[in-house]
């Protein structure tokens, strides 16, 4: 035990000291000179990408982005594991639950109208404020509004979780494979390798759209398979000796 709490004080003392030489380098705050924004919107219009955070999150520094991406990945698959039915819990059709009609009303004219708007934030990522995280988030939002309006039931009928599982990988690997498309076209991991087109269109951008819309599917199913393992736990997942539902993790 010794031994460890030494590994950790010089390995925390050892960022530490970078840390704070890291901070002596940073521009003094509140100065008129601004470097950092300054250089990424420039970037931003060289790369024909109208929202510069974009630019920054998928050109810049994409490699930071697919490590975040796959932190997420790694949530949800780890939530698979520890949340996959046992040998002592079995399920159970879910109960039909009562709504207030005008929640429902609300929630079926919502659904379409959120759907497409996290559809459209995905794919104008490069153009405006948004992107495949804000746009996964909402589309994944959007269809567990079926829930509310209808029921379990409907959800689960729009909710092979099987395929999402399979979209969830598919939009992860091929964050990948155009880093290494990159590559193959000789350039670094994650560089940019098509035409940037035209500025302010939909087309613009280069990989920015594509990276964004890998992203998007990749957050969306992630959340949705994330959500229904713990709703099935929540709704479905009883304990088989009492008959009682089960608790998350058991």
């Amino acid at each position: 035990m010794t031994l460890r709490r030494w590994v950790l004080a010089v390995g925390a003392l050892g960022v530490a000291v970078l840390f704070v030489a890291a901070c002596f380098d940073l521009p003094r705050f509140g100065g008129a000179w601004h470097p950092y924004g300054e250089r990424a919107v420039r970037a931003a219009l060289d790369h024909r990408t109208a929202n510069s955070i974009a630019s920054v999150n998928f050109d810049q520094r994409a490699f930071d982005t697919l490590g975040e991406e796959t932190i997420l990945f790694g949530a949800v698959l780890g939530t698979v594991v520890l949340l996959r039915q046992t040998r002592d819990e079995n399920r159970r059709p879910p109960e039909p639950f009562r709504v207030a009609r005008p929640v429902r009303r609300y929630a079926l004219m919502a659904l379409p109208v959120a759907l497409l708007v996290g559809l459209y934030i995905v794919a104008h990522g490069q153009l405006s404020p948004g992107g495949g995280f804000q746009g996964g988030l909402v589309v994944a939002t959007a269809l567990h509004l079926l829930y509310i309006a209808v029921d379990y039931r409907a959800l689960e009928r729009i909710r092979p979780i099987g395929l999402y599982e399979v979209a969830d990988a598919a939009g992860e690997a091929a964050y990948i494979l155009m880093g290494a498309a990159a590559l193959v076209a000789g350039s670094a991991f994650l560089a940019n390798f098509l035409p940037f087109g035209t500025f302010n269109t939909l087309s613009s951008g280069g990989t920015v759209p594509l990276l964004n819309a890998a992203i998007g599917v990749e957050v969306a199913c992630g959340v949705v398979v994330l959500l229904a393992r713990f709703l099935d736990q929540a709704v479905e997942i009883e304990d088989d000796a009492h008959g009682e539902k089960a608790e998350a993790g058991e």
